[in-house]
């Protein structure tokens, strides 16, 4: 059996080496929402491409200046990017600091939220134009909006988070913005965003509620939900490159 096993085992990552060579090489950076990207729904849709995806949990926008953040993200994307030659780049981060990090360095440095917030955004789009500056075109997916409900404070990232003393309601509208203020800048530096927040916005200003894990332990997305609204939207902005193309150049 444990030669069998090992036989098949070969044989799958035979496979995943020829899709790869056949295929185009798609790079994901994000935190641990950009999991979504290893989902086998989401990649049979895209079966001309391979994701090639780095997530981080923990990650923030913020952290991308701190040379000495706990996650070391930015050395982790910075490696990823010089080793890969995709040309197509996608970019998802800020749920963590919507949801948390914006919101404690606020209380604890007794700065404005909105001065915080400025800065993670500029840290952020920061990072877009550095990759932005390579042969490849940047795709940045919005941040994903405030699952964790009042009053919920079980589960490893909602116990995490508990110090901060924000509704669901105001992490909400936060996000709202960042997603607004990115979207902005990607639109004037030529920049794809992909906007998910009218498609997960309930009537009553929170995430709708099918967007939820079946875990209520769990704050990312429902996957098949996820994928439904991610599929349209990457394939359109996944349209072939024309030959030559070169951001950087």
């Amino acid at each position: 059996m444990a030669l069998h096993r090992r036989i098949r085992d070969l044989k799958k990552r035979a496979l995943l080496k020829l899709k790869r060579r056949l295929s185009e090489e798609i790079l994901v950076l994000g935190d641990s929402h950009a999991s979504i990207f290893h989902d086998p729904q989401l990649a049979c849709r895209f079966q001309k491409s391979f994701f090639h995806v780095f997530n981080i949990g923990g990650a923030t926008a913020s952290g991308l200046a701190n040379p000495n953040s706990v996650t070391r993200a930015y050395q982790t994307f910075r490696a990823a990017l010089d080793d890969t030659t995709a040309r197509q780049i996608i970019v998802m981060l800020g749920e963590v600091d919507t949801g948390f990090v914006i919101w404690y360095r606020a209380q604890k440095y007794n700065e404005s939220v909105a001065s915080v917030t400025d800065k993670a955004i500029l840290t952020y789009t920061g990072f877009l134009l550095e990759i932005q500056a390579r042969p490849a075109r940047v795709i940045c997916v919005s941040t994903p909006l405030p699952t964790i409900r009042d009053g919920n404070d079980w589960g490893e990232i909602a116990n995490a988070r508990k110090e901060v003393n924000t509704t669901q309601a105001e992490r909400t509208r936060l996000t709202l913005h960042f997603n607004q203020q990115v979207a902005a800048f990607c639109r004037e530096h030529d920049i794809t965003f992909i906007d998910l927040d009218p498609e997960s916005l309930g009537a009553d200003g929170t995430v709708k509620s099918e967007l939820l894990n079946p875990d209520p332990n769990d704050h990312h997305y429902a996957p098949d939900a996820y994928i439904r609204m991610l599929v349209e939207p990457l394939k359109q902005a996944l349209e072939p490159l024309p030959a030559g193309f070169a951001h950087g150049k």
